[in-house]
């Protein structure tokens, strides 16, 4: 750590998880004052936050906050904060452990629609034994909306085994052997050429439920989707009609609307919906907090931190 004439004091608050933070972080940096909001602390000292799914009001009782660091990939929980300050930077993980579990995760998905394991697996509660036949993998066209870290790494992953690749992102990306899309005036036809349907955008205004009865129409008949970003994205409604009427195949969820997923939820029953509670890719403690004493390195030398937000588009 760079040297200040003061020790750092940084208030963590992780839904539930703080104590985990706060014992790594204390190793990490054994010259700052590191609290939970469980210790006794002045919160007009705090010079750093990290937060994940944070009360709501903490913000405003912070008056000398120099940053906010997101403990996790998604900074929505921050930034439609009301309370938050304009000017006051807010940081998020940048990979930290994630991006293999993604790739790991998007592969089994893509694998369950690609070689048939949900139509096998409606077989076996029939007692059904047809076989069929194997696709080429090169056929299979996987579209994946948000080429972040997490996103870019997914669609290089897949397309390296010999998946047909696209992305579509909201400024255009070029990645090496992958075809790319950018801007709502492409998506139409990105959708239209998506086999399985891979979401990995980052929550803001602009994407909340930008998978809706419009937007689903234009995935081929008989495409599947795999959400792992956030729940907001899909209008789960238009999902559940979209696969009864037989236009999309299935759907692979990581995430939805209301978490936990509530018991009564049409999603946990139905035949062709995969659900799992929120495990795509784990937020690594270790590897997490040595970014973010990275960057409050670059912050005391008063430079750029990586994963800085960009207020104006929300991550």
């Amino acid at each position: 750590m760079a040297t200040t004439n003061a020790p750092l004091n940084i208030l963590i608050s992780a839904a539930g998880d703080d104590q985990k933070w706060k014992s790594v972080m204390v190793d990490r940096l054994p010259d700052a004052n590191i609290v939970t909001e469980e210790d006794d602390y002045d919160p007009e000292t705090i010079d750093y936050a990290l937060f994940w799914k944070q009360p709501q009001g903490l913000i405003k009782t912070l008056p000398t906050l120099k940053a906010i660091f997101s403990l996790g990939a998604g900074v929505d929980h921050v930034v439609s904060s009301p309370s938050l300050p304009k000017e006051l930077p807010v940081i998020r993980l940048e990979d930290a452990g994630m991006a293999d579990q993604m790739v790991q995760y998007h592969l089994y998905a893509a694998l369950h629609f690609m070689r048939d394991f949900d139509v096998y697996s409606a077989q076996q509660a029939k007692a059904d034994w047809t076989q069929h036949d194997v696709a080429r993998i090169s056929q299979c066209r996987v579209g994946v909306m948000g080429l972040g870290a997490l996103g870019s790494a997914v669609a290089v992953s897949l397309s390296s085994l010999g998946f047909t690749v696209s992305g579509w992102s909201r400024s255009m990306k070029a990645i090496e052997g992958i075809s790319t899309y950018a801007g709502k005036e492409t998506l139409a036809e990105f959708l239209g050429q998506s086999d399985i349907l891979i979401c990995l955008l980052p929550r803001t205004s602009e994407t909340e439920n930008v998978l809706n009865s419009s937007t689903l129409s234009f995935l081929p008949k008989g495409a599947a989707i795999i959400n792992a970003a956030r729940g907001a994205m899909i209008n789960e409604a238009d999902l559940l009609r979209a696969i009864d009427t037989g236009h999309l195949r299935g759907a692979f969820l990581d995430v939805a609307a209301t978490e936990p997923l509530p018991e009564s939820h049409p999603f946990w029953d139905h035949g062709k919906i995969r659900i799992t509670p929120h495990i795509a890719a784990a937020t690594r403690f270790e590897e997490s907090v040595d970014q973010i004493a990275e960057n409050l390195d670059r912050l005391a030398r008063g430079e750029t931190p990586r994963g800085l937000v960009n207020r104006e588009v929300g991550y």
